[in-house]
């Protein structure tokens, strides 16, 4: 059985991205940042919990709770929602992909180093048990941020692994996952789907930089023409199509103001 790397004691800091994301923090709240970062490596990238947050934070004062609370909102993701807010799960998104990449790399060189010392061996004329060959893939290859996001998108082409390894390598160059979800799913809406685009293909191409406007999501906005006498048709191509008293009306989905229209 291979041996299960515990912890890593070396927290890489990417200074760069570290200082463009902090620079509008206090002093008091970039302290607070680096100490559960800190906490949440040893912890092998970890979900924990709100309140064990404030206690590592020492927090004493309502201003001390307040800061902790607003920075786990803004760097850190929700693994599990609770009514209690101090029972609430957070995990870092870059700090888990970092773990489970350095893990990957030493179990890699761990495999190596067994078939070198393996091969040593046999030429010295002993015989040993061979490792076991494909060694089985963990099941939890992928984290749970990117598993939600591939379940986001509508349409899904290729090779989910490569997209989740690409994912991985931009993301720091990448938007907040819902607006990525968003970009994508408005670029590819109305397209026959042979002709979507392979997700890995979109992203090596940074497609999200394109000017296209992100998808509008309009549901509420339906109910209430509904509630307003209007029949709701169906979507055709980027509109949502309606009519009332025998005229015929759509809505740009792309039109964040959505102006319904009187088609001619």
């Amino acid at each position: 059985m291979e041996k299960e790397i515990n912890k890593f004691h070396a927290l890489q800091l990417f200074t760069d991205t570290f200082a463009a994301e902090t620079v509008h923090l206090t002093n008091n709240k970039i302290g607070i940042y680096i100490r559960l970062l800190c906490f949440a490596w040893t912890k092998n990238a970890k979900p924990f919990t709100t309140e064990s947050a404030f206690r590592i934070c020492q927090c004493t004062t309502n201003d001390c709770y307040i800061d902790v609370y607003e920075v786990l909102e803004e760097f850190f993701k929700v693994e599990r929602e609770c009514d209690d807010r101090n029972k609430k799960t957070w995990y870092h998104k870059r700090l888990l992909q970092e773990h489970e990449y350095l893990t990957d790399k030493y179990q890699r060189k761990s495999r190596a180093g067994k078939k070198g010392a393996e091969a040593r061996y046999s030429a010295n004329g002993n015989i040993i048990a061979p490792i076991p060959s494909p060694i089985p893939i963990p099941n939890n290859k992928y984290d749970v941020s990117f598993e939600e996001l591939w379940k986001a998108l509508h349409i899904r082409r290729g090779s989910k692994f490569k997209a989740f390894k690409l994912w991985q390598k931009l993301s720091p160059e990448l938007p907040e996952d819902k607006k990525l979800i968003n970009i994508y799913n408005s670029q590819i809406h109305g397209i026959e789907k042979k002709y979507v685009p392979h997700f890995t293909t979109w992203l090596s191409e940074k497609r999200w930089e394109s000017d296209h406007n992100e998808y509008v999501e309009i549901p509420n906005l339906i109910e209430r023409l509904k509630n307003l006498g209007y029949t709701y048709i169906g979507s055709e191509g980027n509109f949502e199509k309606f009519s009332k008293d025998g005229k015929n009306y759509r809505i740009d989905r792309f039109d964040e103001k959505h102006h319904i229209q009187l088609e001619q």
